[in-house]
């Protein structure tokens, strides 16, 4: 049976959609997941896709991470369940403490929308597993506040743990250490700018290499089951 992976969407989502054809395309069952739910209808995996969620009032994904489905969501990853968030997701996950860290406005001031190389700096994840570590991924990047900000002591912290999951080969946005994505402590909360749903298809995205992330998990999933 194919793993259920929930893909959540925010009043200002953009990019649901694009995530349930991701996941579709992967072999998995998408389920909707709305803001306000109060449960994650038996969901195996969750991904928290990009946009303005709530408009990025107060800051980028500060009232998405108070919503109900963020707080089923924080119970559920930490009993476990394996969590993406995808540019807006990452801000949202680093808001409700699931993530260390913040991002920023980008060091330049400027929107950044391009096809980025990543390089994966941890297979030790749900989400990296299938995945060889030193590979390079070109994912599709938009975003104007990706700056990847962390003090002194978490930046350590991180970094001996291995919890620093991509790079950035040509840094855009200012991020400290060319961070790109990181995870908890468990592995199975992951977080990153670029798009790996943009990227599962050559024609609309020129890469395929955004699969992996779902090869990944669907490998995690099934190893749970086995």
């Amino acid at each position: 049976m194919a793993p259920r992976i929930g893909v959540v969407t925010f009043p200002g989502t953009l990019d649901d959609q694009d995530a349930v054809r991701a996941v579709r395309i992967a072999g998995a069952e998408p389920v909707s997941l709305w803001h306000a739910d109060a449960d994650l209808h038996g969901v195996d995996a969750v991904i928290l896709p990009g946009g303005f969620s709530y408009g990025d009032y107060l800051r980028a994904g500060a009232i998405a991470a108070l919503s109900p489905v963020v707080g089923e969501i924080k119970k559920a990853a930490t009993a476990g369940m394996p969590v993406l968030g995808i540019c807006n997701g990452f801000q949202v996950l680093c808001e409700a403490h699931l993530l260390p860290g913040t991002l920023m406005r980008n060091e330049q001031r400027r929107f950044h929308c391009t096809v980025s190389e990543l390089i994966v700096a941890s297979n030790d994840t749900v989400w990296t597993c299938d995945m060889t570590a030193g590979r390079g991924l070109h994912i599709a990047a938009k975003h104007g506040e990706g700056n990847y900000v962390v003090d002194a002591e978490t930046l350590a912290r991180i970094e001996e743990n291995h919890q620093v999951v991509f790079r950035y080969r040509d840094n855009p946005n200012g991020s400290v250490h060319d961070i790109a994505g990181v995870t908890n402590a468990a592995g199975n909360v992951v977080g990153l700018m670029p798009h790996p749903e943009h990227s599962v298809e050559m024609l609309t995205g020129g890469s395929v290499d955004g699969l992996a992330f779902f090869a990944s998990v669907q490998k995690f999933l099934a190893a749970q089951s086995a």
